[in-house]
């Protein structure tokens, strides 16, 4: 018996050593809201459940995500800051603005450099919070996860002195300027609302983004500059494109059953999908909802986290039409208190603050999703096999419905273009047409059948940077040369003068050589 029990007690002891692994000392940056915030949170979870230390630095009063239920996670630790007041009330008005301006099909440059504007401002909070930021460095964190859309988050993590793992919560639209190989003959640079096929045109059209995509970088990182100028002191400031390519790793939100095959370098991950799970029995109240409709099923409505309802009433009054005329029951997030009270809801429609999206997709009477075209969103559809129509509204989520018709699990429709006649038919079209649903099952057995999961890659990923202390080994080296030997223009001018001084040398002698036999020939002649 004492044997056997020292055996078994070994066998614990070797399981604790090598399978399981070392617990490090985890800071995740969450300074946006929305879906930004549900990936870090999700991302903080999986890696509290490996075992790890982990603390959300969270900007408290901008998560924009209303109806849902905040609660406070007990499996990891949370640090908050906040703008004032005032501030957050003016910026959620600017949003509530925004938000009816791309209602109406108003998206424009503008919007995304005032959202940097803002992005900037809170980032001057944050720095300016140094007590707080002190008492996070004296922690001794091994590593940052960080939001890798918002540049401040490369700011704090400089401050604190640590090396960064950047999560980037759409597909590869930054591609370009991390240093992931981006061949303009067949990846679409981000907005240009191109597929991975092009013909003479597109790419002409591709070429031409990729240069205005140049511009719009170089505009942010001026914003950004007079942070780095504020508290950074002069001899040691950061450059934004260096802190890009500083990232131990770069996870994205994003997956191949979705995204175009293209290249990418050994320090970039794709986790796509880490939000998808298996759905979870619903309500009574929703499961009796469903059983109204019987086999037609349901339809889920849903404008992503940050939409919570609809505030133009034409709009509202053209979807609530096309509902109407369709055999299956609508479940729509739209919240109560915003529903306008002159117009009547359809009567196959059933309207909540907030919806268990996954949950909803994954039932089997689940017909449609009709989305704002989000990424978390479009992952869970195929996660669930479900097809969808969608109205995007900004941001990546044009591109995104542009990879929806591509692989032919949807229809996309224009936000200043919809009308009930339409939408009607458009809903019909993708709930009938078996194509749809065939073409999403596919990409959802693609989804499944990769050998890891998303959670699995991304904790083993961050796991194996800790353990090798930093991701050096899957950077190529071009990341340390300046701009014109990355692109061999050295060598070009090079090979490009060799042949010019070989060719003006061999034009002269064969000069001198005509001239001489030239010569020669006069002299016998006289």
């Amino acid at each position: 018996m004492m044997s056997g029990g020292r055996g078994l007690l070994l066998a614990l002891l070797f399981l604790l050593l090598f399978l399981l692994p070392e617990a490090f000392k985890i800071l995740i940056l969450s300074f946006i809201g929305g879906s930004h915030y549900l990936m870090m949170d999700e991302i903080s979870h999986v890696l509290h459940n490996r075992g790890h230390e982990v603390r959300m630095l969270l900007q408290a009063g901008v998560l924009m995500i209303p109806g849902f239920k905040y609660e406070r996670p007990n499996t990891y630790q949370i640090t908050t800051w906040s703008a004032s007041q005032d501030y957050i009330s003016d910026y959620e008005k600017w949003f509530a603005d925004n938000m009816e301006d791309f209602l109406k099909g108003r998206e424009d440059l503008s919007h995304y450099l005032d959202f940097m504007n803002n992005l900037a401002y809170q980032c001057r909070v944050i720095l300016n919070e140094s007590k707080m930021l002190n008492s996070l460095k004296d922690e001794k964190f091994d590593i940052t996860v960080i939001d890798g859309f918002n540049p401040c988050s490369f700011l704090v993590s400089e401050k604190l002195g640590l090396p960064f793992v950047a999560v980037f919560t759409g597909t590869f639209a930054n591609g370009l300027r991390v240093g992931i190989p981006s061949p303009l003959s067949y990846v679409p640079v981000f907005h240009s609302h191109l597929t991975d096929h092009m013909d003479f045109w597109d790419r002409v059209k591709n070429c031409l983004m990729s240069l205005v995509s140049t511009i719009v970088e170089n505009q942010v990182q001026a914003i950004f500059e007079n942070v780095i100028k504020d508290y950074f002191p002069a001899g040691s400031r950061p450059v934004l494109p260096e802190l890009y390519l500083k990232a131990e790793l770069w996870i994205y939100n994003t997956d191949f059953s979705f995204e175009f095959a293209r290249p990418l370098l050994p320090n970039t991950v794709y986790i796509g999908g880490l939000l998808a799970k298996p759905a979870k029995p619903l309500s009574q109240e929703l499961e009796d909802f469903i059983a109204k409709s019987g086999e037609d099923g349901f339809i889920i409505v849903t404008f992503g986290s940050m939409l919570s309802s609809i505030p133009l009433l034409e709009v509202l009054q053209e979807m609530n039409t096309a509902f109407a005329h369709l055999p299956q029951g609508v479940i729509w997030r739209c919240q109560h208190s915003k529903w306008q009270k002159e117009l009547k809801l359809a009567s196959n429609v059933k309207i909540a603050d907030w919806l268990p999206q996954n949950d909803l997709l994954g039932h089997p009477m689940a017909r449609l999703l009709v989305t704002h075209g989000g990424l978390n969103s479009l992952m869970e559809a195929i996660y669930h096999g479900v097809p969808v129509v969608g109205i995007p509204l900004f941001g990546d989520q044009y591109d995104n419905m542009v990879r929806v018709e591509a692989r032919k699990m949807g229809i996309a429709l224009r936000i200043d273009q919809l009308k009930a006649d339409k939408f009607t038919c458009t809903m019909k079209q993708v709930i009938e047409d078996k194509r749809y649903k065939s073409a999403v099952m596919f990409l959802s057995t693609i989804h499944h059948s990769h050998p890891l999961p998303p959670d699995q890659r991304l904790a083993r990923w961050i796991e194996h940077v800790l353990q090798t202390r930093g991701g050096a080994h899957l950077q190529p080296s071009a990341f340390q040369q300046p701009w014109y030997q990355q692109h061999s223009l050295d060598v070009l001018l090079f090979l490009s003068g060799s042949v010019l001084g070989v060719t003006y040398i061999c034009v002269k002698l064969i000069r001198t050589a005509v001239f001489r036999i030239h010569s020669s020939r006069k002299q016998k002649q006289t």
